[in-house]
């Protein structure tokens, strides 16, 4: 458990989802209280584990979903929300093969995508709404949705966990907060 409140460790699990070229600029240990992620995938075909490229492939969605409390990592960059569980955890997954969605709103998959890697990175410029509401002793309730759907509840807490595993916590959750305030920047 003292993992979760290691800004190194932090920074590693983050790090596995920043897109080429970026940088995380702020990173904290958040609360999930609520998840639902929907990807919409083409020419690709499901496997066991996840998505595979098949040129003949159809268009595939993927809804995942977690309506229970766990811990996760939440950063920003540049250009994106990126977001990793702190710990191994497990979603409900459903899937839907011949949805009616528009074409822009497909992502052609070119290479093997894991369930467990879908829905950790969104454009900053994809949120469509943000709810930021004070909490209890001195946390901070955010209710994100994306414009493609996918919505989270999350709670920052007001300290990064004892010890001092994570001394940019304050500063970082602030800058976080600040951003996701102001999707259309």
């Amino acid at each position: 458990m003292s993992e979760i409140f290691d800004e190194t460790n932090m920074r590693r699990v983050l790090g596995e989802y920043i897109p080429s070229g970026e940088m995380l600029l702020a990173g904290i240990h958040a609360i999930s209280h609520e998840t639902k992620i929907i990807g919409v995938f083409g020419k690709c075909v499901l496997t066991e584990n996840g998505l595979i490229p098949a040129e003949n492939g159809g268009v595939i969605v993927v809804n995942k979903e977690k309506n229970s409390t766990y811990d996760l990592y939440i950063g920003i960059t540049q250009y994106s929300l990126v977001m990793a569980p702190c710990e191994r955890s497990s979603y409900y997954y459903r899937f839907d093969d011949g949805p009616d969605v528009r074409e822009e709103n497909i992502r052609m998959v070119t290479s093997d995508i894991l369930l467990a890697d879908i829905g950790n990175c969104f454009r900053l410029a994809d949120i469509g709404n943000c709810v930021i509401k004070k909490g209890w002793m001195g946390s901070v309730k955010c209710s994100l949705t994306m414009k493609n759907g996918s919505c989270f509840k999350l709670r920052f807490p007001k300290l990064g966990g004892l010890g001092g595993g994570m001394p940019h916590h304050t500063e970082y959750r602030e800058a976080i907060i600040a951003r996701l305030g102001r999707p259309d920047v």
